[in-house]
C-alpha cells in the first residue's frame, strides 16, 4: 500500500506494477472525496497519449497553423521528436527572440512539489532566455487586481482569512454570496489532507450560527448548514449589496467609529447610495426590482447582521463575471459597516467554500519547490487574454492603470493545464490557436489542447514518478512515490526538458548535473536547513515515513486582527494602510467599468436585461462535483454523472415543463456564440429561469462547426469578455441561454478515443 496526493485529496492504493488494482480515501481524511475513484480507471484509458506524435501538415511543410485541430497526427519516436522540438525552439529563439514564445502552462497540471509541470516548462524557458507569460488566474483574476487596491494583497486575504474553528466557535451569522459549494471547497492547488467543509459548518449549526446562503443554486452549501436560501437573479448581487448597505446607513446601523479609523472614502460611497449623486436612492424597493428578493428580506437581513456576530464570505464565482469588482468590493464594504473585521466570527472572508485552503491556518513556510530562475522578459498579459493576444499582435491594451501591447507570438509550449477548459468562446479560442506558427503540449492524455497541437509529448501522471506535495495552506507533507510504471512511452516533464536543454546548449543550467531522485533530496535537504529552528527529519526518514506535519503558528487566526489593534503599526498593503472604500488610485485610472467606488453597473447578458427577451435563460457554468475543472473526465466517477456520455445540465422544473422537455432528454443549450449537447436533468434546487451547466467536459466540435460541442463544453456558450478594464479578468460564469429538445440522431464523440494517426511513410 502507498499513500498519495491529489489536489482533490490523498489516497492509499495498491499496484500490480502497471495498475492500480486498489484505490481508498487516506484513513486520515475525516470527509473523503469520491474523485480520488478517477485515477485508476484513467490511468490506461485509451486517450493517454502513449508516444511522441508529430501534427501531419506540420512534419510533411515545417512550421505554419494551417490544418492544426483538423489533421491526424503522425506517431515519432522520442529521438524524432526531441530533434524536430529543438530544432524549432532554436529557430524561433534565433530569429525572433524570447518574446515570440508564449509559456501558457496555465494550470493545475498534477500534484507535487517538483514535477509541477509549469515550473518545470518556465525554467526550461527561462534558460533558454525567457518567454512571454501570464499573470493572474481564471479564478481569481479580478480579486488579485482589485484587492491589493482596497483590502491589501489577495494572499494576505486568503492565506490569513479567519479560521474555520474560529467561525464554528464564534459566529453567529454567515452570509454567504455564492454559498460554501462542498464541492469546490474538496479541492486546493497541490492537495488536501483532511477535508473539513461539513465538520465545521454542523459544529457552528450546533451552536446555534445562522446560515443565508445568496445563490440561484440551493444546494451550493451542505446540507448540514441548514441554511436559508435567497435567489437573486444571477449577476445582480452587486444591487443587493447596495440596498443593505443602504439600510444600515438610513437605520443608524453603520459603525461609524469603526468607518472612521480604519477606512477611507466612505462619504463619497454613501453619497452615492444615498442617491446623491445620480438621484437613485439604493434601496432595498430598488433592489427587489433588480434582484427578485423582496425589498422587507432585504431590510430585515441588513438589521440581523447588525444585530449578531456577522461573518460575510463573498465567493471566487462571483468576481468571474462582467464587472465582477462590484460584488467582491462590496462585499468588504459591508463587512467595515458592520465594524467587525478583526473580530472572532465576524468580518471578511473571499472563498469559503470555493477551495478548501481558504480557511485553514496559515502554516508558518511552504514545502520545497524547484526554482525557475529568472524570465529574461518583461512582456506578459493578463491570463484570460490569450486569445486577444493570439488574434491581435501590436494592438494596445489597457490593464490595472499600465499601457501595454500584445506580442507577436510564434510558438507557444504547454506543459500542465487545457486552455480549451478554461476559456471562453471555445470558437474563438480555436480561431486563435490557428494564428502560432507552432503549438507544443506535454499531457499525459488527449485534451483538446493536445489535439490543437503540433507537437504533443506524453507526459508521466503523478502515480508514476517519485515526487512529494503539500497542497496550498495544508500542513501535511506527504512523500509520493510512484505507484506503477509510466503508461506507454510517457516521460516526466523532467527528463524531456533535461534532454531538450542539452541538445540546445543549456543542459548544465536546467540540469545543474542532477537526476530527478537527486533534486528532491537536494531540494528537501535544502529547505531542511533553511528552517533548521524546527524539528524536521532527514530526506530518508522523511521518504520512509507516511507524512510529516508542518508547523502552524497561529491556529485560531483572525483575519484584520492585528490591524483592528494597531492600524498604525500593522497597515494593510493598500495605498492609504487602510480599507479603501473609495481609491483614488482606481479612480484615477478613469475606467467607466470600473469607477473609484462600488457602483451598480447592468451586465450586457442577465435576466433583467433586454438580451433575455431572445435568451431567457441564465446559464450558471460552475465547477463540476465529479471532477476537478476537466482533469480525468474520461475517469470512471466524472463518466457516471453523463447522461448519454454528456454533460448533465439542470433546471427547473417550470422552465422544463415551459419547453416541453423531459428529465434524461438530449438538449441542445444555444447562446449567440454557440451550442452544445446535454443530458438534461430536471431539479428544483435550480432557481427559475436559471440553467446550470458545470465546466470540464472535454471540448468535442464538430468537425464543420467549432461553435457546436458535441459534449457539452460551456465555455463554447459563455462570451470572452474582460470582467473590466481595471483587472481583464475572466468573466465566464455567467451568460444568457436558451435550451431545446435536440432533434434527430445524437452524433457520436470522438473525445473519448484517441485522434486519427496516419504512419510517416504515407505522408505526401
Amino acid at each position: 500500500m502507498t499513500t498519495h496526493l491529489t489536489h482533490w485529496g490523498a489516497f492509499e492504493a495498491d499496484s500490480d506494477g502497471d495498475r492500480l488494482t486498489a484505490v481508498r480515501p487516506w484513513r486520515g481524511d475525516p470527509e473523503p472525496m469520491r474523485l480520488i475513484e478517477n485515477v485508476a480507471s484513467a490511468q490506461h484509458h485509451p486517450t493517454r497519449v502513449d508516444q511522441p506524435y508529430v501534427r501531419q501538415g506540420w512534419l510533411a511543410r515545417g512550421p505554419g497553423a494551417v490544418g492544426r485541430g483538423d489533421e491526424p497526427f503522425v506517431p515519432v519516436s522520442w529521438d524524432k521528436a526531441l530533434e524536430l522540438l529543438s530544432g524549432e525552439l532554436g529557430r524561433v529563439y534565433r530569429e525572433h527572440g524570447a518574446e515570440a514564445v508564449y509559456g501558457g502552462s496555465y494550470g493545475w497540471a498534477s500534484a507535487g512539489r517538483f514535477h509541477h509541470a509549469q515550473s518545470q516548462a518556465h525554467r526550461f524557458l527561462n534558460c533558454l532566455g525567457g518567454y512571454v507569460r501570464h499573470v493572474n488566474s481564471y479564478s481569481l483574476g479580478v480579486s488579485q487586481v482589485l484587492m491589493p487596491h482596497v483590502f491589501g494583497h489577495l494572499g494576505w486575504v486568503l492565506e490569513r482569512a479567519t479560521s474555520k474553528t474560529v467561525l464554528a466557535e464564534h459566529a453567529e451569522l454567515v452570509v454567504a454570496f455564492g454559498g460554501l459549494s462542498p464541492k469546490n471547497a474538496a479541492v486546493a492547488p497541490g492537495g488536501v489532507s483532511r477535508h473539513n467543509t461539513r465538520g465545521w459548518i454542523s459544529a457552528a449549526r450546533a451552536r446555534g450560527c445562522r446560515f443565508v446562503s445568496i445563490t440561484p443554486l440551493r444546494d451550493d452549501i451542505p446540507a448540514q448548514a441548514q441554511a436559508e436560501w435567497l435567489a437573486p437573479r444571477p449577476g445582480s448581487d452587486t444591487a443587493l449589496m447596495l440596498a443593505l448597505a443602504q439600510v444600515l446607513d438610513a437605520e443608524g446601523l453603520a459603525d461609524k467609529a469603526f468607518l472612521d479609523k480604519y477606512t477611507v472614502g466612505y462619504q463619497r460611497f454613501i453619497g452615492y447610495v444615498r442617491g446623491e449623486t445620480d438621484g437613485v436612492v439604493k434601496s432595498p424597493e430598488w433592489a427587489a426590482s433588480i434582484t427578485g428578493v423582496p425589498a422587507e428580506r432585504i431590510r430585515t437581513l441588513a438589521r440581523e447582521m447588525a444585530s449578531a456576530r456577522t461573518f460575510l464570505t463573498v465567493s471566487w464565482s462571483l468576481q468571474r463575471a462582467q464587472y465582477g469588482e462590484q460584488p467582491l468590493w462590496l462585499g468588504v464594504v459591508l463587512a467595515a459597516m458592520l465594524g467587525q473585521i478583526g473580530l472572532p466570527g465576524g468580518g471578511f472572508g473571499h472563498g469559503y467554500g470555493s477551495a478548501a485552503s481558504v480557511g485553514e491556518p496559515a502554516r508558518e513556510f511552504s514545502p520545497p519547490r524547484l526554482p525557475q530562475g529568472l524570465n529574461g522578459v518583461d512582456t506578459f498579459i493578463p491570463v484570460a487574454r490569450i486569445a486577444d493576444m493570439l488574434l491581435n499582435p501590436g494592438q494596445p491594451f489597457d490593464y490595472d492603470g499600465q499601457h501595454l501591447v500584445y506580442p507577436d507570438i510564434r510558438l507557444v509550449y504547454w506543459a500542465g493545464g487545457n486552455p480549451f477548459h478554461h476559456h471562453q468562446d471555445l470558437a474563438r479560442l480555436r480561431a486563435a490557436f490557428a494564428r502560432p506558427e507552432t503549438v507544443v503540449v506535454h499531457d499525459p492524455f488527449w485534451t483538446a489542447t493536445a489535439r490543437h497541437a503540433d507537437i504533443v509529448l506524453p507526459s508521466t501522471m503523478s502515480i508514476e514518478r517519485d515526487d512529494y506535495g503539500a497542497g496550498e495552506n495544508d500542513r501535511v507533507l506527504f512523500p509520493m512515490k510512484a505507484i506503477t510504471r509510466p503508461h506507454g512511452k510517457a516521460r516526466n516533464d523532467y527528463a524531456i526538458f533535461g534532454e531538450l536543454a542539452e541538445r540546445l546548449g543549456i543542459g548544465k543550467e536546467f540540469t545543474e548535473g542532477r537526476t530527478d531522485d537527486e533534486w528532491l533530496r537536494h531540494l528537501y535537504e535544502e529547505w531542511r536547513l533553511h528552517h533548521s529552528g524546527h524539528e524536521l527529519p532527514d530526506f530518508d526518514t522523511f521518504w520512509a515515513s507516511e507524512h510529516i506535519e508542518l508547523p502552524v503558528p497561529d491556529p485560531q487566526q483572525i483575519l484584520g486582527a492585528e490591524f483592528r489593534a494597531d492600524p498604525q503599526r500593522f497597515p494593510l498593503g493598500t495605498p492609504s494602510g487602510k480599507i479603501e472604500i473609495f481609491s483614488d488610485t482606481i479612480d484615477g485610472f478613469g475606467y467607466a467599468d470600473c469607477p473609484g467606488h462600488p457602483v451598480w453597473l447592468a451586465p450586457e447578458e442577465w435576466l433583467g436585461g433586454a438580451a433575455a427577451a431572445e435568451f431567457p435563460l441564465q446559464l450558471v457554468a460552475n465547477q463540476p462535483r465529479t471532477k476537478l475543472h476537466s482533469q480525468l473526465d474520461v475517469g470512471a466517477y466524472s463518466q457516471s454523472s453523463k447522461i448519454a456520455a454528456r454533460e448533465p445540465v439542470r433546471m427547473h422544473p417550470d422552465d422544463a415543463a415551459a419547453r416541453d422537455l423531459r428529465d434524461g432528454d438530449i438538449v441542445r443549450v444555444i447562446s449567440k456564440r454557440g451550442n452544445c449537447l446535454a443530458g438534461l436533468v430536471i431539479d428544483d434546487a435550480v432557481r427559475p429561469g436559471v440553467a446550470q451547466l458545470s465546466t470540464g467536459a472535454w471540448y468535442d466540435p464538430d468537425p464543420t462547426d467549432p461553435t457546436f460541442c458535441r459534449h457539452g463544453n460551456p465555455n463554447v456558450l459563455t462570451p470572452d469578455r474582460p470582467s473590466s478594464t481595471l483587472s481583464q479578468g475572466c468573466a465566464g460564469q455567467l451568460s444568457l441561454v436558451d435550451i431545446e429538445r435536440y432533434a434527430g440522431e445524437v452524433p457520436d464523440l470522438t473525445v473519448n478515443q484517441p485522434p486519427a494517426t496516419v504512419a510517416a511513410q504515407h505522408l505526401p
